[in-house]
């Protein structure tokens, strides 16, 4: 499997020789017991019967293109519904004062499970990917609401522009991967993987910057670098999908165990939370007082 920019798919297992997943699958045909006190082959016992070993019954199937729809939709509709409750409770509160509590939790949630899932290699868990979701979608409704109606005055109209260009750029994606338009090449890993470091160290830096100067590099404020650097983050994202999408092929056919599935989604999720971050953050620009 080719490396990819998603830290998630990086801690799953590669195939190992040519008839299986990480050894599934892969029997002992051709076995046999060793003769019998008649010189004939065959079981213990059991003069003239040829008993070929049968390997154990596989436990789990493999996984399918089914699978993860499944199991993506069901990480998104657990994030989308949290988000809503978030963003519910943000706007009813008095001053908004739940707003960046809810924002604050959601995030320190989600950065604890995600480090736990990746670093424990335990993204493919259910009882970890779908928390992850919930507190990704506490973080996401707040955060919304904050673009919306705080830091610019683009309201609902603004998170649903950003959702519909998420989407969008998902499904033109996932077009642009099935026709092969852009091929997916070790090359082209490297330069994703590249960009994706890049930026994430721009990001930290200029967070560090803020500390001390008004605004930092001026990476968020507004201006005309700011709007620059969201179009490239959100290019970034765009092109990791394709990534994503390679990762998951190559699961298919190496034949992952079903469970696979989740590391899957989780790691189209958090490409898909930070894609709808940059472009919630790029439309704010465009909506400012």
């Amino acid at each position: 499997m080719r490396t990819t920019s998603n830290p998630v798919f990086k801690r799953l297992p590669v195939q190992q020789g040519g008839g299986g997943y990480a050894n599934f699958g892969q029997g002992m045909a051709g076995t046999q017991y060793p003769p019998n006190q008649y010189g004939q082959p065959g079981q213990y016992g059991q003069p003239g019967q040829y008993q070929p070993y049968q390997p154990p019954a596989q436990t789990t199937r493999s996984i399918t293109i089914d699978d993860i729809v499944t199991k993506t939709a069901m990480t998104l509709g657990v994030l989308s519904v949290t988000a809503l409750v978030s963003y519910i409770l943000s706007a009813s509160s008095t001053n908004n004062a739940l707003a960046f509590p809810l924002m604050l939790v959601g995030l320190i949630g989600g950065l604890v499970l995600s480090l736990v899932a990746i670093f424990g290699n335990k993204t493919d868990n259910p009882a970890i990917v779908l928390p992850y979701a919930a507190f990704e979608g506490l973080f996401l409704g707040a955060i919304s609401f904050v673009f919306a109606e705080i830091v610019s005055v683009g309201g609902t109209g603004m998170i649903a522009q950003a959702v519909l260009g998420t989407f969008g750029v998902f499904a033109g994606m996932l077009v642009v991967y099935k026709t092969g338009a852009i091929r997916v090449t070790p090359r082209f890993t490297r330069m994703i993987i590249g960009a994706t470091i890049g930026v994430v160290v721009l990001m930290l830096g200029n967070l560090v910057a803020s500390f001390f100067t008004d605004g930092g590099f001026g990476l968020r404020d507004g201006g005309t670098v700011a709007i620059i650097f969201s179009l490239v983050c959100i290019a970034i994202a765009a092109f990791s999908f394709l990534l994503d999408f390679d990762a998951a092929d190559e699961l298919i056919r190496a034949q992952a165990p079903e469970k696979a599935a989740w590391s899957v989604a989780f790691g189209l999720t958090v490409t898909l939370v930070w894609l709808y971050l940059e472009i919630l953050r790029l439309l704010s620009y465009f909506n400012n007082d």
